[in-house]
């Protein structure tokens, strides 16, 4: 699979949420693969989004913050139930995540999601988009960038790095060792490329030519949502158009510390309208959220 267009092919799957502020009752289009979409577009790919929201208030912003950033959209599904939502407490520009509710955004690939994706230079999702099971056929049909946001199991980690051409995670927790060793786990399990973010410490990047890692540009925060999924995204468009990991680092430090001045991972907020009676908090959605079946197990329910 060569690499270096101009303005590579990214399909963003899954994952979307919008995020609510209560304090500000304002709530913004966000969740880790809707922000990727985003940003990957400004920094000059071509991209879509494929995902599931509903035709509520929620559904709608998100809808409309996509298609006023050109990302394509012909692949985003209205399901009937409610969109996704994370609620958001900020202290002094840091984010808390404060509870959430998936609604109806973990969905399994459609036939032309597929379709896309087999002629895309990558497909980005996540730990929080629950298609694990799928990432080996994504990988059969384009490179994989996969965001393991906190997860450190050297299990879990090489269950799914053979598949990632791009392993991004969350590290701000982590020491410059710490960081060091997760990146190395990844691509000793097959990952390609592995970057950590460390917010104001900075962030990694290793890979076939070793471990390259640039200091966070300095900023007074706003808001620190979207930050990470900045960093990653601008990493993924600049190995595909083969930059060198100096120039990514340097360009997706400052991308990064341009999304902290303003509210929301991307902006576009609207009046909050969320029922937000189903809460759940971070960890209950981990312990009770199913994961997608895989392509196997579907195409058997299929044939029964």
């Amino acid at each position: 699979m060569p690499v270096s267009r101009s303005a590579p092919r990214i399909l963003a799957f899954s994952d979307n949420v919008v995020d609510c502020y209560r304090d500000q009752q304002l709530m913004f289009p966000g969740g880790n693969c809707v922000n990727h979409a985003v940003f990957a577009k400004r920094f000059g790919a071509q991209t879509a989004y494929a995902g599931a929201v509903s035709d509520d208030a929620a559904g709608r912003a998100i809808r409309d913050a996509l298609v006023a950033e050109g990302v394509e959209t012909p692949l985003l599904r209205h399901l009937p139930g409610q969109t996704a939502y994370c609620v958001i407490a900020t202290q002094g520009g840091e984010r808390n995540f404060v509870g959430a509710n998936l609604g109806v955004s973990i969905i399994a690939p459609s036939p032309a999601d597929l379709a896309w994706m087999k002629t895309a230079d990558a497909v980005h999702t996540g730990r929080s988009s629950h298609v694990d099971a799928w990432l080996a056929h994504f990988a059969s049909l384009t490179r994989v960038s996969y965001d393991f946001a906190t997860i450190r199991a050297e299990d879990r980690i090489a269950s799914l790095a053979p598949y990632s051409f791009l392993a991004g995670f969350s590290g701000g927790d982590l020491s410059r060792d710490e960081a060091r060793d997760i990146a190395g786990m990844a691509l000793r399990h097959g990952a390609k490329w592995a970057v950590i973010t460390r917010g104001g410490n900075g962030a990694l990047l290793a890979g076939p030519d070793g471990v390259f890692e640039a200091p966070a540009v300095s900023v007074q925060p706003v808001d620190t949502l979207g930050a990470g999924d900045t960093f990653i995204a601008r990493t993924l468009v600049g190995l595909l158009r083969g930059e060198t990991p100096e120039i990514i680092l340097m360009a997706a430090a400052e991308a990064a510390a341009q999304t902290c001045l303003s509210p929301g991972a991307f902006g576009y907020g609207v009046p909050m309208a969320v029922d937000l009676s189903c809460m759940l908090t971070i960890d209950q959605i981990y312990a009770t959220t199913r994961p997608v079946i895989g392509p196997e197990a579907a195409s058997a329910m299929t044939t029964v």
